[in-house]
């Protein structure tokens, strides 16, 4: 908690207060006061709103990767043509996350490099607050059509496979860079708390020997998944709730020579360099960008989707009693990882048969249960989402550790050790007792003809 007279002495400075009023131009704000977010939507629009919210006991200031026309419209249960109509474009923010500042930095400085490559120059960068850094590309960069589509009305969508594209790109580069920082494996294991068999995997070098090498996915993330509409992201010299540093832009190509006391309050001064910079924009520089992601993502991203055994069909929802254990334990609250908990459910509620009606009443009872609930609007968001889809994706595989394992609920019986997927077991096991309840019918009707 950070106090009082911090956050009052930090967000009466005019400048910071400036800065802040242009960083929220066309944006949804949210305010958040310690452990509680204010009413949403909400807006910004003069430096003495800053003071006064601080006065009230605001924490930090949040802002929405989307410009729209008129914020104060928003609305949890807006349709996705209404919101569309609302929406004027959206900013690429990456949200670099990870435990590790020093890992964190060395994936932010790789971003931009990957960025750089892509011929994108108005990149911007700054400090979370606390342990990442975000990426930010200003949306006037992008085209403003791809064929006969508005760029504006491809969010979340098109931003994803940006964020999947650049994440391909560096993934095998981050874990050379972090060997090259920690010497051995067994350091990266010890410090992420990982085992080593998770994040060690095997290439064969130009003589066709094999190699050793680190992949960081299980300990370090870039959001690939939960870009949603209306996700919101620290303003900058916004203050953060944990570290009590400031969110604080920097030079982008310099990244790695920051250090996290130039975020302290009491030393803070106005970076030259503003995050997503809507006055100082090369128009169209990130074109070549998106067109890669897209190209990228229609090849890589491989959308697995349900099929289910010829004599077996998905009918109605399957019922509670048939879902695996790790989503039993996932049922029961978390007190980490409930974004990607939240995308588990998502995809596995609807890939056995549940109706989205049925699937948003599941969240928020699911919700309430969480150490620390999830916004509504991301809950509504990601049901929106996939509903717009129009199609049946499954939730991750049961190998993928940065799931299941890292959440804590991978707790295997018997029937676990037969199946790939969480909607395999639950396919299965209605299958079975399907099937033995028509053996028992059988009997039934057999001993009946006897008598």
């Amino acid at each position: 908690m950070i106090p009082l007279n911090v956050t009052l002495s930090h967000y009466k400075r005019r400048d910071i207060q400036e800065e802040m009023i242009l960083a929220a131009k066309n944006r949804e704000v949210a305010v958040r006061f310690n452990d509680r977010f204010g009413s949403r939507p909400d807006v910004l629009n003069n430096p003495a709103d800053i003071l006064e919210l601080a006065k009230q006991k605001a924490t930090s200031f949040h802002v929405s990767e989307e410009i729209w026309s008129n914020p104060l419209q928003l609305s949890p249960n807006m349709k996705k043509n209404d919101i569309n109509s609302l929406r004027v474009g959206w900013d690429l923010v990456l949200d670099i996350d990870c435990s590790f500042f020093e890992y964190s930095r060395i994936a932010a400085d790789l971003v931009i490099k990957a960025l750089r490559f892509n011929d994108v120059k108005s990149i911007s960068c700054k400090f979370s607050g606390n342990k990442g850094f975000h990426i930010g590309i200003p949306f006037e960069a992008f085209p403003k059509t791809i064929g006969n589509e508005k760029t504006s009305s491809m969010f979340p969508d098109a931003a994803r496979k940006v964020a999947f594209y650049i994440t391909e790109l560096i993934k095998r580069q981050l874990g050379k860079k972090i060997m090259e920082l920690e010497g051995d494996f067994s350091k990266v294991a010890e410090k992420t708390k990982v085992d080593s068999k998770k994040i060690i995997y095997y290439e064969k070098n130009e003589f066709n020997d094999r190699i050793a090498a680190l992949n960081a996915e299980p300990f370090l993330n870039i959001d690939t998944i939960l870009i949603s509409s209306r996700h919101l992201f620290r303003m900058a010299y916004s203050l953060h709730e944990k570290s009590g540093l400031v969110s604080v832009p920097l030079d982008p190509d310099k990244v790695m020579d920051f250090e996290k006391a130039h975020a302290e309050p009491k030393n803070l001064k106005i970076s030259k360099f503003r995050f997503l910079d809507s006055e100082n924009i090369v128009k169209g520089n990130a074109s070549k960008l998106l067109m890669q992601a897209l190209d990228f993502s229609s090849v890589k991203e491989q959308e697995v989707r349900v099929e289910p055994r010829k004599d077996f069909e998905i009918k109605d929802a399957m019922p509670e009693d048939f879902f695996p254990p790790c989503i039993k334990l996932i049922s029961n609250g978390l007190n980490d990882g409930r974004k990607r908990a939240l995308f588990i459910l998502v995809n596995f509620l609807t890939s056995v048969g549940w109706d989205y009606e049925q699937i948003e009443v599941y969240l928020r009872k699911w919700n309430k249960k969480n150490l620390e609930s999830l916004r509504e609007n991301l809950l509504v968001g990601q049901v929106r989402y996939h509903k717009s889809q129009k199609k049946k994706i499954l939730p991750p595989n049961c190998n993928n550790n940065m799931y299941y394992v890292d959440l804590g609920v991978c707790k295997k019986d018997n029937l676990c050790l037969k199946i790939k997927n969480p909607v395999s077991y639950a396919i299965r096991k209605t299958f079975y007792l399907n099937k033995e309840a028509g053996k028992m019918q059988k009997k039934e009707a057999k001993g009946k003809k006897r008598e």
